[in-house]
């Protein structure tokens, strides 16, 4: 397929305006940047200029303006990191938490990260928000509460069996304070390690570190829950081996106790009660494997999970991914029932609890912490994995431009004027067809790619 593809069946307003696009002088430019942004469905659009110039001989090596292009404008990436916002740039940002994560896993020294944390213990746990009410749920060997055998896309799975009794309040309350949950469950966990060591918290953090990575996801019903890779390091982080009585049994057994013993206790302003909220019941600790060993949970697996999630917020349970302002704006959206009562719980708290910012992270259904996050040694940077992407780029363009690599001529310095002016962002009707077209076409073509990989891979080794 290609950005020209059938457009039967279009919307008359698209078809004409993608027509526009197609049919003007500088469509092959504007393919071509829509391509290198991935097909982004939100890009941001720049105006300006840019000069590399030698500082040596004052020579202009390259000179660039957005005045001759497509509008007179330059895109780039939105770089959203929501599926439900921009495909193309979610499907970086997973791809990016999947090789974080794995790097965490498997090791990557060209990220950083020693090979050799592949025999460090880790596990793979997930901690779930406690009950606020009964809700439907989907059992393989008997029906719900309510006496149906759901299926997997029935519409009211995590919804309440009577709406009027379940704890809205309590559940959005609980999802604003899960990062302060998770923070304490940190701390603690380092504290049950040296517990069940034997050993005073100062010796065992001498003799070992826990590193972490972990991404939120939400149940059907609403709630956040936490899916964590968390490993055991050296002393000195990931280069170094953990001591010998660092187990995967000691771990399992220390996340279990620092999880109970979690509690935040929340104020009772107005006529709000006193709340203290913990962890749930279901809390889930497995062994990591390595890849292709016949362990049910492998490196592999982990890293996919954990990438699928991070590009996931609120939306998938009903509600929208943009801040609502009132109630009324929930008619206007059909938002469901159910997320909708959660957003209306997190409006009326608001001025009980003004500085939990529960009316801006309505949206989130009270939930404002960060999707994927890390301890600090874990393993790479999304920040030091986009450079990564930003430096091969640069190598392309000095390539195709015919400028010198800076790192074969250290004494030759380049100096860089520019200026650029925010534009605006988005697509036309037309335009925005025609990108997720691109999108589509080159995610056929990286799959392609992956599936023909294998092959590739087994007629070298035949060669060799």
């Amino acid at each position: 397929m290609t950005a020209t593809a059938s457009l039967a069946g279009l919307d008359p307003v698209i078809l004409a305006d993608a027509l526009r696009v197609t049919g003007s002088p500088g469509y092959d430019r504007w393919q071509d940047q829509i391509r290198r942004t991935g097909g982004c469905s939100d890009p941001i659009r720049l105006t300006g200029a840019t000069k590399m110039i030698d500082r040596a001989t004052r020579t202009v090596l390259h000179a660039y303006s957005t005045d001759h292009e497509p509008g007179g404008t330059l895109r780039i990436a939105c770089g959203n990191r929501r599926a439900s916002r921009c495909p193309a740039c979610a499907w970086t940002y997973a791809g990016d938490t999947y090789h974080l994560i794995r790097a965490g896993l498997t090791g990557d020294t060209a990220k950083g990260t020693p090979e050799t944390v592949r025999d460090h213990p880790r596990v793979f746990a997930t901690l779930t928000a406690p009950s606020f009410g009964p809700v439907h749920n989907r059992l393989s060997n008997r029906s719900c509460r309510c006496g149906t055998h759901h299926t997997e896309d029935a519409p009211e799975l995590g919804t309440p069996l009577n709406p009027e009794s379940y704890d809205y309040e309590g559940a959005v309350l609980w999802n604003n304070y899960a990062p302060d949950l998770w923070r304490l469950f940190t701390i603690y966990l380092r504290r049950q390690i040296a517990r069940l060591a034997g050993l005073t918290q100062k010796d065992a953090h001498a003799q070992c570190r826990v590193s972490f990575g972990k991404v939120a996801e939400y149940q059907k019903r609403g709630a956040v829950h936490f899916h964590a890779v968390i490993r055991f390091d050296g002393p000195d982080g990931p280069d170094t081996p953990p001591p010998h009585w660092a187990s995967v049994d000691l771990l399992t057994d220390a996340i279990h106790a620092a999880a109970a013993r979690v509690a935040v206790d929340v104020p009772a302003p107005g006529d709000q009660p006193a709340r203290t909220l913990t962890w749930g019941k279901q809390l889930d600790v497995q062994p990591i494997g390595a890849f292709g060993h016949g362990e049910e949970i492998t490196e592999q697996a982990v890293a996919s999970y954990v990438a699928k999630y991070a590009t996931k917020a609120a939306e998938t349970t009903g509600t929208v991914d943009r801040r609502i302002g009132n109630k009324e704006a929930l008619l206007l959206l059909d938002v469901p029932d159910h997320p909708a009562r959660l957003i209306e719980a997190c409006l009326d708290l608001h001025p009980a609890y003004p500085g939990r910012k529960l009316r801006d992270w309505a949206h989130m259904l009270g939930f404002r912490g960060h999707f994927s996050t890390k301890s600090r040694s874990y393993s790479t940077t999304l920040g030091a994995l986009r450079q990564v992407r930003a430096d091969y780029r640069a190598a392309q363009q000095r390539a195709s431009l015919g400028l010198p690599d800076p790192d074969d001529h250290p004494e030759a310095t380049t100096l860089v004027i520019a200026h650029w002016a925010y534009a605006g962002h988005g697509h036309t009707p037309g335009e925005s067809w025609l990108a997720a077209t691109i999108h589509k076409d080159l995610q056929e073509q990286r799959e392609t790619a992956r599936q023909e990989l294998p092959a590739l891979l087994d007629l070298e080794g035949a060669a060799a």
